[in-house]
C-alpha cells in the first residue's frame, strides 16, 4: 500500500516584514535629496575646512593641532546638520500617511515592525554616515596636521556624538509617527531640540550636558576624559532614544492611518 505523499511547509520568516521595511527605507533616505545634500555639505565644509589648515600649517609654519580641526567639524555637524537630520527623519512616516493602511499595514506586516523598520533604517543611515566621515576626517587630521590624537579619544569622541544624534534621529522617528503633516513635525521638533538644548545650557557646572560634553572635545581628543562621565552622558542619550520611540510606537500603534 503507498504511502501518503508528505506535504512540505513552508517555513515562515516572522522578521521578513520588518527586513522589507528597513531595506526599501534605506534605500529611499540614501537617493534623498536631503541626505544628499547633508553628506555634500558636510564634505566640501571638511574638506575646505581641511585644506585651509594644511594651508596655514604648510605656509606660515603656525602649527594646526588636529584635534582643534576635528573638534570643530564635530561640533560643526550637530549645530549645523540637526536641521538637515530632523527634516530627513521627521517625514519618514507622516509622508506615506496617505497610502500607508493599502500598501503596508494591511499586507501581513504589524505596525510594531512597520515602526521599528523605519526607526532603525534612519538610525543604521544617518549614524552610519556620520561615523564613517567621522573617521575619514580623523585619519586625514591624523597625517596631515600636527598629531595630538589618540585612537581611544577620537573613537569615543565619535561614539559620543553619535549618541547625541541618535536621540535627535529618534525624537524625528516619534515626531513623524505623532504628526500626520510633516511640515508640523518639523517645526514642532525643532524647536523642542533646540529649546531642550538651550534649557539643558543653563544648569550648572557640575551637570554634563551635550553643550559641555563638545566644548570638551579637544581634551577628549587628546585622551584627557573621565570614562565614567562620558558614558554616563552616553547612556541618559541611549535612554532618552529608547525612551522617544517607544512614546512614537505606543501613539502609532493606536491611532488611525
Amino acid at each position: 500500500m503507498d504511502s501518503p505523499p508528505q506535504i512540505k511547509t513552508a517555513r515562515i520568516n516572522r522578521w521578513l516584514p520588518y527586513w522589507a521595511v528597513l531595506q526599501a527605507d534605506v534605500r529611499s533616505t540614501l537617493r534623498s535629496w536631503v541626505y544628499r545634500t547633508w553628506v555634500l555639505v558636510s564634505v566640501l565644509c571638511a574638506v575646505g575646512y581641511l585644506i585651509y589648515k594644511v594651508g596655514v600649517y604648510r605656509e606660515a609654519g603656525i602649527v594646526q593641532h588636529a584635534s582643534g580641526m576635528v573638534s570643530d567639524l564635530l561640533r560643526w555637524c550637530v549645530f549645523g546638520s540637526v536641521t538637515l537630520i530632523i527634516v530627513l527623519t521627521a517625514g519618514c512616516i507622516s509622508s506615506e500617511r496617505g497610502t500607508m493602511a493599502d500598501s503596508v499595514l494591511s499586507r501581513g506586516i504589524s505596525r510594531y515592525q512597520y515602526f521599528f523598520g523605519k526607526w532603525h533604517a534612519r538610525l543604521v543611515t544617518v549614524l552610519g554616515t556620520f561615523l564613517g566621515m567621522g573617521l575619514v576626517a580623523l585619519i586625514a587630521s591624523f597625517f596631515l596636521l600636527h598629531e595630538d590624537l589618540t585612537l581611544t579619544g577620537g573613537l569615543l569622541a565619535l561614539i559620543t556624538v553619535a549618541a547625541v544624534l541618535a536621540a535627535v534621529i529618534s525624537s524625528g522617528v516619534t515626531a513623524s509617527a505623532v504628526f500626520n503633516n510633516t511640515l508640523v513635525g518639523v517645526a514642532v521638533l525643532w524647536i523642542a531640540i533646540y529649546g531642550t538644548g538651550f534649557a539643558l545650557s543653563l544648569f550648572p557646572e557640575h551637570y554634563l550636558t551635550p553643550y559641555r560634553i563638545l566644548n570638551s572635545l579637544p581634551q577628549i581628543l587628546h585622551g584627557e576624559y573621565n570614562l565614567h562621565v562620558i558614558g554616563r552622558l552616553i547612556g541618559w542619550s541611549a535612554l532618552a532614544s529608547c525612551v522617544l520611540a517607544i512614546v512614537g510606537l505606543g501613539y502609532f500603534s493606536r491611532r488611525d492611518v
